[in-house]
């Protein structure tokens, strides 16, 4: 919070705010989503207004590097990385899976998430953070009983569980 210089609550005032352009940078998986969450939510609770005027940023990290030896290629998800695989329809096809940030080289990470001429952002937007605050609240929450009807609700929905 120092470092954006605007406080925090009550006392923010977005003519101190330093940076117009804050990105969260998480980890492509299911725990950087996580951590992105608690993120979102912080902002929405204490800071609302870098929101609502268009300063808050997610960056989008590839979860997959596709490499034929010539080339490479990113994927966000196993169903692009699937098309990735499938296009290119060569045999010596190594497939890595970034656990984290931290797993990239220094090139890889400038190249797929920091460089502006090249990443991917998503501007967070008021209804996405009203939602993650929402189900925030509900499965963090002092209440057990919309956390219980929610796990036994949706448990039935769950796919790919990443455990």
């Amino acid at each position: 919070m120092i470092a954006l210089g605007a406080g925090i609550g009550d006392s923010l005032d977005l003519a101190k705010l330093r940076y117009h352009r804050i990105i969260i940078m998480t980890d492509a998986d299911v725990d950087g989503a996580h951590i992105r969450t608690l993120l979102l939510t912080f902002f929405y609770r204490h800071m609302p207004q870098v929101i609502e005027n268009g300063y808050l940023f997610i960056a989008q990290p590839p979860l997959f590097r596709v490499s034929t030896g010539k080339q490479t290629h990113y994927a966000g998800s196993e169903a692009e990385r699937d098309a990735i695989v499938k296009k290119l329809a060569v045999k010596n096809i190594t497939v890595q899976r970034f656990k984290g940030l931290g797993e990239m080289n220094a090139d890889q990470l400038w190249e797929t998430t920091m460089n502006p001429e090249t990443r991917t952002l998503l501007r967070a937007e008021v209804e996405d953070a009203a939602e993650a605050d929402a189900v925030f609240t509900m499965l963090m929450g002092e209440r057990v009983e919309p956390r219980k009807d929610f796990i036994k609700t949706e448990a039935r929905k769950v796919q790919n569980l990443d455990v």
